[in-house]
């Protein structure tokens, strides 16, 4: 068996899949709820989305890397607000016990978590 050479479409969509968490997925091996991508009109591409459940491990991942790979807990307090607030802007806390995953990570309590969003909140209102 030939392997198909890989549609351009694959490659330029590649870091968009990679960070969202997403997968390419072969016409052929496409499910329902896959979302299948055109190309100059010709079926190309079926995208398999990431299931809820790991977004705020990827979005924790990602915000680790954004400063600098060092483990979130070690952040200096400032720099855990920053992260709140980033988080915050992407979602993470309307996931189930997205609080709870983020304090852990911080090394900080819940209560913590949720003073740095209120916090947040005033300084929008101002």
């Amino acid at each position: 068996m030939t392997e198909q050479p890989q549609h351009p479409l694959t490659s330029a969509l590649k870091p968009l899949l990679d960070a969202v968490g997403a997968t390419a997925v072969p016409l052929d091996e496409a499910k329902p709820e896959d979302v299948v991508l055109e190309w100059e009109g010709e079926r190309a591409l079926a995208v398999r989305l990431p299931h809820l459940g790991s977004a705020l491990d990827r979005l924790l991942a990602e915000t680790t890397r954004q400063f600098g790979g060092r483990p979130l807990a070690e952040l200096e307090r400032s720099e855990k607000q920053r992260v709140v607030a980033l988080l915050e802007e992407r979602g993470a806390f309307t996931v189930r016990h997205g609080v709870e995953t983020v304090a852990t990570a911080l090394g900080v309590s819940r209560f913590t978590v949720y003073n740095y969003l209120n916090r947040q909140d005033a300084s929008k209102s101002n």
